[in-house]
């Protein structure tokens, strides 16, 4: 899964990015002008994968990982070149997931810069950023197909399709309410529109804020979130990367203090998944315990061939053991004494934490 995070300047994009990737990217309370894309790869932390550890225990444990790309922050205009411009996000435009940061914390010594905290207006921005970028790209493409000598009838009809998402966004319609048929939808596979993607808020809180479970305007931004059908978190950036940075020990202390019962990586990570319809499911073993992440609804025999293509060619049966009463029952040899372990067909449809044993013949 990609990610991408995005947002205004000094907003706690890159205190987000750090909390879970555990990168150490450099923060400034300062605006420095910046202009590169912070890119790393997060674990997803998983305490079914932490028990299957400890049961097996491994050569290897490998969890689900998650690919962040963090962004300059985009200011209103940056479609037309204000601030740093939109050209960065280039790079997040194959992203499965967009995550908008957004600034509820007060703090004199961190510049906003519209000068006050007003969550709404922040999402509001952004919001027309990505359209006027998805415009651009669309109004360009437009532009090459006009000014070609010769135009295939493919194209022309790619045109039509372009010529209605145009007029779409000029009128501040997202593409993804925009009713497209099968041939239109085929046409416009390798564009890559953010307005077409899932989009995550993420408030960024002070340490009373997020305690209180209030912060200005939240009201009228859970409205908002309901309006664009988007999905609405709390977090509070500082004070989680403060605790991570702790021994282990003395986190559950601190976490308790912030009410806090996971961190941002664990909600946030949960939230994605739930977003995009994926599950994890675990091969398990001496040598490695591992979590595959797949779509919710896919068969055995497809879940099989995100191991290898030779397990899902040769597919015959697969041992199947959901984590959770592997875990209750305590070992495989009691959870096969109740009945636990099934043998399921190539049209079993994989569930959530299922530990899964292939059975195949190439």
């Amino acid at each position: 899964m990609q990610i991408g995070l995005v947002g205004l300047p000094m907003v706690g994009k890159t205190t987000l990015f750090n909390l879970v990737t555990n990168a150490g990217v450099d923060t400034s309370k300062y605006l420095t002008g910046k202009t590169e894309t912070n890119e790393s790869t997060a674990k997803v932390p998983d305490r079914r994968i932490d028990f299957l550890s400890r049961m097996y225990n491994p050569k290897k444990t490998t969890y689900a990982q998650i690919e962040f790309s963090d962004v300059p922050g985009l200011v209103q205009g940056a479609s037309q070149g204000k601030g740093v411009g939109n050209q960065f996000l280039d790079s997040i435009r194959h992203s499965d997931l967009l995550i908008h940061v957004v600034r509820a914390f007060d703090d004199p010594d961190v510049i906003h810069v519209e000068d006050t905290i007003d969550p709404v207006r922040d999402v509001e921005t952004i919001y027309m950023e990505l359209l006027l970028a998805d415009m651009d790209l669309v109004e360009k493409r437009i532009e090459r197909i006009q000014s070609a000598k010769k135009v295939k009838k493919e194209v022309l009809a790619e045109l039509d399709v372009l010529k209605k998402l145009l007029e779409a966004l000029e009128n501040e319609v997202p593409l993804h309410q925009l009713e497209l048929s099968e041939q239109e939808q085929e046409m416009l596979q390798n564009y890559k529109f953010f307005s077409e993607k899932p989009l995550i808020i993420a408030v960024n809180t002070d340490e009373q804020q997020f305690k209180n479970g209030d912060y200005p305007r939240k009201k009228d931004l859970e409205e908002l979130a309901r309006e664009k059908n988007t999905r609405l978190i709390e977090i509070c950036g500082q004070a989680e990367m403060e605790i991570a940075e702790l021994p282990s020990e003395d986190r559950e202390l601190f976490m308790e203090d912030l009410n806090l019962e996971e961190l941002g990586i664990d909600r946030l990570t949960r939230t994605a998944y739930d977003y995009l319809g994926l599950i994890s499911f675990f091969t398990v073993g001496e040598d490695e315990v591992k979590a595959w992440t797949i779509k919710k609804e896919t068969s055995a025999r497809k879940a099989a061939g995100k191991i290898h293509s030779d397990l899902e060619r040769g597919f015959i049966r697969a041992e199947a053991i959901n984590s959770d009463d592997l875990e209750q029952n305590g070992t495989m040899a009691k959870a096969r004494e109740n009945g636990l372990v099934r043998l399921e067909g190539k049209e079993y449809i994989v569930k959530d934490g299922d530990i899964l044993n292939i059975r195949f013949n190439v």
